[in-house]
């Protein structure tokens, strides 16, 4: 499966999970809930995935998490916040460039219309 296609599930997978529960709500149930529908479409999904981050010879196990990674090549980072701005964006392109990832959706839920609250980030050329 190629990650447009993994795009465009997890894409139809927020919808749900933001007209059934709309904004408000903390970051940790829209994860959730992101998870539980991932796994109902019988693809490989993780959450909260220790990310290492290695500096010369400093290893760090846990670096950072990633919130959910689909098919151990497409990463979702999910935000509940009044707007995206640049920090969440540098965020995501981050986990990309340390997990050789090439795609990624951010979604924020704190908002009225799901498609205003969704980037799509490209980490090189797919």
């Amino acid at each position: 499966m190629t990650e447009n296609e993994i795009s465009k599930i997890v894409f139809e997978c927020a919808l749900k999970v933001h007209k059934t529960l709309g904004p408000g709500l903390l970051e940790s149930a829209y994860e959730e809930c992101m998870f539980y529908e991932l796994k109902k479409s019988n693809l490989k999904v993780e959450k909260q995935k220790a990310l290492p981050l290695v500096y010369e010879e400093v290893k760090l196990d846990v670096g950072y998490r990633i919130d959910i990674i689909v098919e151990d090549k497409f990463i979702v980072e999910i935000k509940s916040v009044e707007a995206l701005n640049d920090i969440h964006l540098a965020q995501l392109l981050t986990y990309l460039r340390l997990s050789d990832c090439k795609l990624g959706l951010l979604i924020n839920f704190n908002v009225k219309l799901l498609k205003e609250g969704v980037r799509r980030v490209v980490n090189g050329i797919l």
